[in-house]
């Protein structure tokens, strides 16, 4: 017998193995067998007859029975068909790791119940979305009264640890995540599998667990970009989900803030009566103009007046600040500049004589002349923590103030999170969020949120309306959030001071829709490496023109000037589009791992 094994590594196909005489090998296994110089671990994706001359023999098996189904082997195909991954790769980052030999005694993983038929249409697989106030609680209470077991998906250990202590006390609660021993995953697996555990929770290398037929999948905060971490299969846990769900029959939920854009698209009209059901308690939300006034003082009246009553009262407030913008505006009308064909603003470097387009390459002439307003004030300009300190402290100087960047590594770190515990006012980038608990706060004030709108990036108005909301319910009812911009207009902000998540997604969608960016066109990015290989991404811009079902932009240098992107446009399809063209391109730079990468449906655009 012949066995057909997929490594952790980029390679095209399996490779063949003779399985020892008495070996009993199945599709799902995981074995271990030579490769190169060295013996890796590997899952059999195939066992055939075959002539085994020339073969070299299975080494070891890593498991007495497969730790996936047939079917859920099909989807770990589809998923690296998806993301242009091997198979191996996806194993590996999607289940938990094989035992070693001496612990293998211990752990017994058996095959899920059988599934139920394959949905017949992606519409049957349409999840429920939790919007709005009382979410989590609504999410528990559905979770306790449910028939089936639950698998919840988290976008980080720290919050599936806390997940799974909430749920225990609903039930015999298991983790199957990084942040619990590799020996306890595998047992956890096997107990989902065999029917002893009713929930289980973990990230995204749990989203192949074993379920019944009928079961829940839970995706938590789906809108989170942590759903999507580096490193292959580049996909976002929630697309893994939707599958499942049209495979299998699942129910799925969904929990968010801001859905994002395409999950709204993808819900329908029930969404926003949901979202409008959803509305709790929401503090008073104020939008302060500052064009033309922001430029010697970060606090405008309006936030220097609710600080002084916040801190009179006794509550805690969170100033929240942002890096330089990259991208130029003016500070009488609030225009940003924008490229006129992707209308993302352009960036801009002060080196530079030109701004340009990160997504299509266009450049255009530095103007010192707004196109809007015709006014001469056209800047970079935003509020650095540091700053915002300095003008908190010389008015309130009997105030506990924290300076809080989550950037920051190491004892600095610490003492800058121990220092927030007890501070009245915190001040900090986005991340500092995080401190806060749901209306724990007097005052959240946005200094300068104009610069998450500059992000050269389409989704830049979906990102600031997720913090913006965030912050919101974080405050108290009778607290304030005050916003600071010089476009008060924004839908993004005038969703928040409504409480009105529709008016966001209608003018978003209707934004996406012109231009062709998701949900209603799939894109990828292609990153080449042109130190290795500088004649590389020459060849794949030539190589994608080719193809008239896609559109590419011209190869654009990094930053680092070290690699080259090219943005490309298709249809659903695009991942097959892209094999195609890109075939003998891939198969060519294998061997030499790293010179090509391609990211299909990206949530964050690192240029």
């Amino acid at each position: 017998m012949i066995a057909e094994v997929s490594f952790d590594a980029p390679l095209p196909h399996p490779y063949a193995y003779l399985v020892p005489a008495g070996w009993k090998i199945s599709p799902g296994q995981r074995v271990r067998a030579p490769l190169g110089r060295a013996a890796r671990a590997g899952v059999v994706v195939a066992v055939r007859e075959g002539e085994p001359e020339g073969l070299k023999r299975l080494l070891d098996v890593l498991e007495d029975e497969p730790i996936v189904t047939p079917a859920q082997l099909d989807l770990i195909r589809w998923i690296a068909a998806e993301t242009l991954s091997s198979v191996g790769s996806t194993s590996a980052a999607l289940l938990p790791p094989p035992m070693r030999s001496d612990e293998r005694g211990t752990v017994d993983v058996l095959p899920a119940s059988p599934r139920a038929p394959a949905a017949t249409t992606p519409r049957d697989a349409r999840p429920e979305i939790l919007v709005g106030a009382g979410r989590e609680r609504r999410l528990l209470e559905m979770i306790a009264g449910a028939d089936h077991p639950t698998l919840v998906i988290t976008a980080g250990i720290d919050v599936a640890g806390r997940w799974a202590g909430r749920l225990e006390k609903i039930g015999h609660t298991v983790r199957l995540d990084s942040g619990v021993p590799d020996d306890l995953r595998a047992r956890s697996w096997s107990a989902v599998a065999r029917g002893t555990a009713r929930i289980a929770v973990g990230t995204r290398s749990a989203l192949l667990t074993p379920l019944p037929s009928q079961a829940i999948i839970v995706l938590v905060d789906e809108q989170e970009a942590a759903h999507k971490p580096p490193g292959p299969p580049r996909m976002h846990s929630r697309d893994v989900v939707l599958e499942r769900g049209r495979r299998e029959q699942a129910r799925l939920i969904f929990t968010a803030a801001t859905p994002s854009v395409e999950t709204w698209w993808r819900a329908g009209p029930g969404i926003t009566a949901a979202a409008a059901a959803g509305r709790g308690a929401w503090p008073t939300v104020s939008v302060a103009d500052t064009r033309g006034i922001l430029r010697r003082e970060p606090l405008t009246p309006p936030v220097s007046r609710a600080l002084r009553e916040t801190l009179a009262a006794g509550r805690r407030a969170f100033l929240a600040v942002g890096r330089l913008a990259s991208a130029l505006a003016c500070d009488e009308c609030g225009a940003i500049l924008r490229c006129a064909e992707c209308a993302i603003a352009l960036a801009y470097s002060r080196a530079a004589t030109t701004l340009g387009c990160r997504l299509c390459g266009a450049s255009v002439p530095l103007t010192d002349t707004c196109p809007e307003c015709q006014g001469r004030r056209l800047s970079p300009f935003g509020w650095g923590a540091e700053r915002v300190e300095h003008a908190v402290r010389r008015r309130f100087p009997r105030a506990v103030i924290a300076r809080y960047e989550p950037d920051t590594r190491g004892a600095r770190a610490d003492a800058q999170r121990a220092a927030t515990r007890s501070a009245d006012v915190v001040i900090g980038t986005r991340g500092a969020l995080k401190l806060f608990g749901p209306a724990s706060l007097g005052l959240a004030a946005f200094i300068s949120p104009d610069q998450l709108l500059r992000v050269p990036d389409f989704r830049a108005a979906e990102r600031a309306l997720e913090l913006l909301w965030s912050a919101a319910e974080r405050v108290r009812s009778d607290g304030n959030l005050i916003i600071q911009s010089q476009t008060p207009s924004h839908s993004a902000f005038e969703a928040v001071v409504q409480q009105d998540l529709d008016t966001f997604y209608r003018q978003e969608l209707k934004f996406r829709a012109e231009l062709g960016y998701p949900p209603f066109r799939r894109m990828a990015v292609i990153t080449v490496d042109v130190r290795r290989s500088p004649r590389t991404a020459d060849d794949v811009a030539a190589a994608l023109r080719g193809s008239s079902d896609l559109v590419a932009y011209p190869p654009r240098a990094d930053r680092r000037t070290t690699v080259k992107r090219i943005v490309v446009k298709g249809r659903a399809d695009l991942p097959a589009l892209l094999t195609t063209a890109l075939g003998d391109l891939l198969a060519a730079t294998r061997a030499r791992r790293g010179i090509i990468d391609v990211e299909v449906d990206p949530v964050e655009w690192q240029f």
